[in-house]
């Protein structure tokens, strides 16, 4: 019996004053032009917190602790593979995001939760809404009937 590996990758929601943080991604290969939060796969060897708190660090600069991360909400996905995404809630943060990775982000802004861009990827988008409705698990992408 052949076991499959499925890929685990954390996003952070940064909010504050009622807005969250969205990044258009660029030039990377997938869904390009279209916004998400900041997110990473978390590596081999890496628990799923510092994971996601190496890769908050390389995109937007902003260090943060895994004793102020709130999971929030989580998302068994499938596309062409299958994906687990742990979305977190950040209590506090120290400095402001900034664009730290400008060849693969053309731009990092603060949008109202209650009106995202068009274009953010439509599972970020399940996700913010799953978290504003305190749901905390999703499957999206699967042919359920």
């Amino acid at each position: 019996m052949h076991r499959f590996k499925m890929i685990a990758s954390g996003y952070v929601f940064f909010i504050k004053e009622k807005k969250i943080l969205l990044s258009r991604r660029y030039n990377t290969g997938y869904e390009d032009g279209n916004y998400s939060v900041p997110a990473g796969h978390i590596e081999n060897g890496e628990s799923l917190t510092v994971g996601t708190c190496r890769e908050i660090k390389e995109e937007v600069g902003v260090i943060i602790l895994p004793k102020d991360m709130r999971l929030v909400h989580v998302i068994h996905r499938k596309e062409d593979d299958i994906r687990m995404d742990f979305f977190f809630f950040i209590e506090k943060w120290l400095t402001e995001p900034k664009n730290i990775e400008p060849e693969k982000c053309d731009d990092l802004s603060w949008f109202p939760l209650d009106a995202l861009p068009p274009n953010t990827i439509p599972y970020i988008r399940s996700a913010i809404e799953h978290y504003q409705n305190n749901v905390f698990y999703s499957e999206f992408g699967w042919d359920v009937k």
